[in-house]
């Protein structure tokens, strides 16, 4: 039954009830209060490692690309030096085998007017003897 008067057991209720809360307070909320502050710290903590090595990544990739550029160009430079090199000594073995061809050209042109003029002086010493041959193969009778 509700009175209008205030009376003991009133009083008594909101004293329970008020020692309740602090004894929960105290032993139920606070706790659970500081494990979730915690929880919280942690998390926030675990996200700032997650973004610090999100950055990290970043910049480890762009040194990563940075430095494959910069191999590329190195690589690109000792190419062209190996193929300026390798052309340079193409065309020196070239030159060099024109440069015997031409001697060979040259010796064998020799050899060839050499032999030209021993076949021609033989040819010149025999050709009265052919000459007179063929005079008697015409004629018919010997010179």
């Amino acid at each position: 039954m509700i009175t209008v008067i205030p009376d003991l057991s009133a009083a008594i209720q909101m004293i329970n009830f008020l020692v309740l809360l602090f004894v929960l307070n105290l032993v139920l909320y606070k706790p659970i209060r500081n494990v979730l502050l915690e929880r919280k710290a942690k998390i926030e903590g675990m996200q700032k490692g997650a973004q610090k090595a999100a950055t990290d990544l970043a910049a480890g990739e762009d040194a990563y690309k940075n430095g494959l550029k910069e191999a590329r160009a190195e690589g690109l430079k000792h190419k062209e030096a190996f193929i300026e090199a390798a052309s340079k000594e193409e065309k020196e073995i070239i030159d060099g085998i024109n440069k015997k061809a031409q001697a060979n050209l040259a010796e064998i042109k020799k050899q060839v007017a050499t032999e030209t003029d021993q076949a021609r002086k033989a040819l010149e010493a025999e050709v009265d003897a052919y000459a007179k041959a063929i005079g008697e193969k015409i004629l018919g009778r010997a010179c």
